[in-house]
């Protein structure tokens, strides 16, 4: 095997255990001691990869805490149609797959940009990017469905942009508490009636 080929399933193995970790415990429970003996690996091997626990982080999330927000993005279509389904698809799948998740802590960028605010601004601002794409993608997706009429124009849509993120952010973390399929399906209704109410049907 190409050692270059090697060395990078490595370190995403490493930023797949280490993510799990996080997630579970925290950044700031998680020593690196912890970090060495979940990925099987000494102190050295590790500070050969990575600076420090900081970098190791940052590392993890300009890949798979990306990626995974990546899975919430909705690519634009050529022709006309109403964003509304597109987004709660998205939206139903992803709560979906968390419901049937025995180990979900709720929201994963959620969860971190909560902990890392107001104590390590060098890795928030990488989270925080990763929820401006989001942002972005959502905003561009329904400019274009204003564009097409399914929009009312009098709606800024940047703002429905920040009300879905901030009701799935809440949503994702109430279903941790228990009753997931039911904060699920009252989560999508709810939001079906508000994308109802904001489309250009009403301004007719």
């Amino acid at each position: 095997m190409d050692i270059t080929l090697h060395n990078s399933k490595m370190l995403h193995l490493m930023r797949a255990k280490g993510l799990e970790l996080f997630y579970r415990n925290g950044y700031y429970n998680t020593s690196v001691k912890a970090l060495v003996e979940d990925l099987g690996i000494s102190e050295k091997e590790f500070f050969k990869n990575f600076q420090s626990k900081e970098d190791f982080f940052i590392s993890i999330a300009q890949n798979l805490i990306l990626q995974r927000t990546l899975n919430l993005l909705i690519e634009p279509v050529a022709y006309k149609q109403s964003p509304f389904p597109l987004i709660l698809d998205v939206l139903d799948a992803q709560l979906l797959a968390a419901e049937n998740n025995d180990n979900d802590f709720g929201f994963m960028l959620s969860n971190f940009i909560n902990e890392f605010n107001g104590r390590n601004s060098r890795i928030n601002k990488y989270l925080l990017d990763i929820l401006n794409i989001w942002e972005i993608n959502l905003n561009s997706i329904l400019k274009k469905g204003q564009l097409d009429g399914y929009l009312n124009h009098q709606i800024d849509s940047s703002s429905v942009a920040n009300h879905i993120i901030s009701s799935y952010f809440g949503v994702r973390t109430r279903m941790v508490e228990g009753n997931a399929s039911t904060l699920r399906l009252q989560y999508l209704q709810q939001m079906r009636y508000y994308f109802y109410s904001i489309s250009q049907k009403q301004a007719a």
